[in-house]
């Protein structure tokens, strides 16, 4: 045996342990604080989006992809919106219990949507239904708005 394989290798001090972990704490805390802030910042740009643009020539495009994409698949319905049920009057309640009048609970870009939908859409034998998509925490989360062209039941 050499010398080096019988002297026992110094052990890293528990104070030193300790002030790794505290490292690794803080450094985690810090990327934490990071996402979140970035987090904040997108939801409020939503927001801003939601609530004080228009329907503009670009969404009104994706839709027309996302009905033609689905209508080529041999599906009846596209799912074309969503967005937080929050940002209903009522949270969603009227959605997710499919009562009627939910539509006047829509604000912002969910209202000029739906109201679209009214003026352009229904005309043309379109059908929308609004529905909640997910539930975090088992509560309402988003609502997807979904326009549809099934053929009528005889």
């Amino acid at each position: 045996m050499t010398a080096s394989e019988t002297t026992p290798q110094p052990m890293t001090s528990a104070e030193d342990l300790r002030k790794r972990a505290l490292e690794l704490q803080l450094a985690e805390m810090e990327r934490d604080e990071k996402i979140k802030a970035r987090e904040a910042k997108k939801h409020s740009e939503f927001l801003d989006d939601f609530f004080q643009k228009h329907v503009g020539e670009n969404e009104r495009a994706i839709i027309k992809r996302l009905v033609t994409k689905a209508a080529a698949d041999g599906k009846y319905e596209a799912m074309i919106y969503s967005f937080p049920s929050s940002l209903c009057s009522d949270s969603g309640r009227g959605i997710n219990n499919n009562l009627p009048g939910w539509q006047n609970t829509l604000q912002g870009k969910a209202k000029e949507l739906y109201d679209l939908f009214e003026q352009v859409a229904k005309p043309q034998g379109y059908g929308l239904k609004a529905a909640i998509i997910n539930f975090p925490g088992g509560m309402p989360g988003d609502v997807g708005f979904f326009l549809t062209w099934e053929p009528p039941v005889e």
